[in-house]
């Protein structure tokens, strides 16, 4: 899940000389053909579908049934590129991403890539609706209740406390290309706090059920729609209340994150290209539930994405009827 998801750069960028590498599922870099990265030709009704595939469970669930979908009723050939947020945008001028299927926010990449270079589009809402917050465990709200206002935070800086934090309280964030205004907020709402980065979704998970079960204090970065919410009923910190336009200034943010409306964002070229995946991707609608769902199905049941995606396809047959294109 996090620039901000309402724009802000989550991470620095590394390019390259010789251009930029993206990790693709199968392989594939940009520059490389979908040939020389998965082998095969392409289906003729639908061609090839390259999908961005960003770092947590709850895209990879959206894209994981755009996939099914598109390979088993439009008889599209899917190539999955594992890429960090930025990454994906930047490959729509050279052709190497079609799709961006979980999109939060990212207003400065809008601008750059939709208004300004005019090499991507809008291609409407998934469904999702999107929050990112700091989060304690339960037991933490129960004995502490007055934790959730950030202006006791200092209070407790020292039960945040850990070899890593130096001196002051953890403030426990996620994969570092995350969008996070949390170094930001730390600053100007002038905590005893210290960010440190877990590394990944599943580090934050585990640390939660840890802080929980051992009865250690934790406050952490988290997000919904996540399927952990079904498992776990973390308690959010009140940060001062967003308003609009209080965080267009990355290094000014003094106020809580943004709701989110997630969209999706395709390149140009596929917009126009007359693909029946294009008609997909649009239609493509679900709700929170139906993603939690999926993610449960790849992260908690081990089955893997296509499984997963399989399972619930098979379940919701008028939610994938409605996504197809009219003939």
């Amino acid at each position: 899940m996090m620039n901000s998801r309402s724009g802000r750069i989550r991470a620095l960028v590394l390019v390259t000389g010789m251009g930029l590498l993206l990790n693709a599922c199968a392989g594939a870099k940009v520059g490389e053909t979908p040939a020389a990265a998965g082998g095969g030709g392409s289906a003729k009704a639908c061609g090839t579908l390259n999908l961005a595939i960003n770092p947590w469970v709850g895209y990879e669930a959206n894209a994981a049934v755009i996939a099914h979908v598109a390979e088993k009723n439009l008889g599209c050939k899917v190539v999955k590129k594992d890429l960090k947020e930025e990454v994906a945008w930047q490959g729509f001028g050279t052709g190497e991403v079609d799709a961006i299927v979980e999109n939060w926010g990212h207003a400065d990449l809008k601008k750059k890539y939709i208004e300004d270079q005019k090499v991507a589009v809008d291609a409407g809402p998934t469904g999702n609706k999107g929050t990112i917050g700091w989060y304690v465990p339960p037991w933490m709200a129960e004995k502490y209740p007055d934790i959730t206002d950030w202006k006791n935070l200092n209070k407790y800086a020292d039960l945040f406390k850990t070899s890593e934090s130096g001196g002051k309280g953890q403030l426990l964030d996620g994969d570092p290309s995350y969008v996070t205004n949390d170094e930001a907020l730390v600053k100007n709402l002038k905590l005893n706090y210290k960010v440190v980065t877990g590394g990944s979704e599943a580090a934050l998970i585990t640390s939660f059920r840890q802080a929980e079960a051992q009865k250690k204090p934790l406050l952490a970065y988290f997000y919904d729609p996540q399927w952990f919410w079904a498992e776990m009923k973390l308690v959010r910190v009140n940060l001062p209340a967003y308003t609009e336009g209080c965080d267009a200034d990355p290094a000014k943010v003094a106020c809580d994150y943004p709701p989110y409306v997630l969209d999706k964002i395709v390149s140009k070229k596929f917009a126009d290209s007359g693909s029946p995946a294009f008609q997909l991707v649009k239609n493509f609608t679900w709700t929170n539930d139906d993603q939690n769902l999926v993610a449960k199905y790849i992260s908690e049941d081990k089955m893997t994405a296509d499984e997963a995606a399989a399972k619930w396809v098979a379940g919701n047959p008028d939610k994938v009827k409605a996504w197809l294109p009219k003939s």
